[in-house]
């Protein structure tokens, strides 16, 4: 398909897609490196969800200091403003093209018309979506009352809305359990935190919310129906098993005015996709070399759409990466042969990125285990690398360093496993 000349033509180096902190990240390092850059984020307002999380916990390790989630968005956007980045908020990507390495189209529309933008390189920011109560089973009747946990988020810390006063939870991952005491902080009962896994899903830190409000928590439990006349009035729990098969007799009700849905996010890829992007079945987001780059050259990825990360510094440092890469692919005009790695999971590794290694510079491996371990090592044999970790949960993204020299060590493949110590 060729572009369309009735449609206005901009010119750029590089289109970052998403503006929350991964997207904020990469565009202000694109624009340090000396790229002209523009950022299109679908939101009104720059920020991803972070403006929406208020509670404390980000920055630590990309600022050195703890900030609220909105504060750590008006420093990066603060940063944008003062480097001169343009960005067009309300702004919702149609369509990206791939006509070639250095030729790629990415198709918009916003408040001032359709567009599109000619540009070298991608990098790709645009987050996850939440899992909603069909695709996790949930039957019943079609009621009010029944938010993700992102939408209760929104209602309760932009607009002020309180989203109901007896609430169960599905899911004890970090944003249900966050949930759960903002709702308990507002006056508002939490009747049940439901986790379909023996083992909640969240950071330890935030555990602790559910015996601090004594809110309880049923574990190898799962909601699978919902009643109600207009709004919900009562939820079906049931028992599951160590395969996760539903244990006969075990059901009961809760009595509940409102269903919040924490079942954890999808990484939202599917422009990438219609480019024949390749995608990690494990992730649900691309297939990425040590550059961030996908399959397709020239388009970079970062943040939730890369991987589901469980800090926000990990997505503002996966940003830069991204911005670094697609300057240092301009610069080098287009793809370059270089014999890659490839770097495998192993025992008790569910989740692993980048997948594909060049050996000639540091990495960070991104990776989350399958089922909690204590005392452990973190072990990569075929270069005799390992590193001790007294607990590991599948909640907690493990980040290990690997050097480009213990990289170079083999050109066979690597394999990173997680063992008792």
């Amino acid at each position: 398909m060729e572009p369309m000349p009735q449609i206005p033509m901009l010119n750029y180096d590089v289109v970052v897609i998403g503006g929350g902190p991964g997207g904020m990240a990469a565009a202000a390092k694109a624009k340090e490196l000396g790229l002209s850059v523009l950022l299109l984020d679908e939101n009104d307002y720059l920020g991803g969800i972070l403006p929406q999380c208020i509670h404390p916990g980000f920055g630590i390790h990309y600022l050195g200091e703890e900030l609220t989630g909105p504060e750590f968005a008006a420093r990066l956007a603060k940063r944008l403003v003062e480097l001169g980045v343009e960005y067009r908020t309300a702004a919702r990507v149609l369509e990206v093209r791939n006509y070639s390495d250095l030729e790629k189209l990415v198709l918009f529309i916003s408040p001032g018309g359709a567009f599109q933008a000619w540009t070298k390189a991608v990098v790709y920011a645009a987050g996850a979506r939440e899992r909603h109560a069909f695709e996790i089973g949930i039957v019943g009747d079609r009621v009010s009352g029944i938010y993700t946990a992102g939408e209760a988020q929104t209602l309760m810390d932009i607009y002020g809305v309180l989203p109901g006063r007896e609430i169960v939870i599905v899911g004890s991952g970090d944003v249900g359990l966050i949930m759960a005491r903002r709702f308990a902080l507002e006056g508002a009962k939490v009747k049940a935190v439901v986790e379909l896994m023996p083992y909640p899903g969240g950071l330890a830190r935030n555990v602790m919310i559910l015996r601090d409000f004594d809110i309880p928590l049923y574990l190898s439990h799962k909601v699978i129906e919902v009643r109600g006349k207009g709004r919900v009035q009562r939820v079906k729990v049931v028992k599951v098993d160590e395969n996760l098969n539903e244990v006969p007799g075990s059901e009961f009700w809760i009595k509940a005015d409102t269903l919040v849905i924490s079942a954890g996010l999808v990484p939202a890829v599917k422009p990438l996709k219609k480019i024949g992007v390749e995608i990690d079945p494990a992730t649900g987001g691309p297939v990425v070399n040590d550059r961030l780059e996908t399959s397709v050259p020239g388009i970079f990825v970062a943040g939730n759409s890369l991987v589901i990360n469980d800090l926000v510094d990990y997505v503002a440092e996966q940003g830069e990466l991204a911005a670094k890469s697609a300057k240092e692919f301009i610069d080098g005009g287009g793809i370059e042969s270089r014999k890659w790695v490839k770097i495998e999971k192993g025992e008790s590794i569910r989740v692993l990125v980048p997948h594909y290694l060049s050996g000639d510079r540091d990495v960070y491996l991104y990776l989350r285990v399958a089922r909690p371990m204590e005392d452990v090592e973190v072990r990569i044999p075929e270069v005799g690398k390992r590193i001790h970790l007294p607990v590991v949960k599948p909640a907690e993204m493990v980040r290990m360093k690997l050097r480009a020299e213990e990289i170079r060590k083999t050109r066979k493949g690597l394999t990173v496993e997680v063992v008792k110590a």
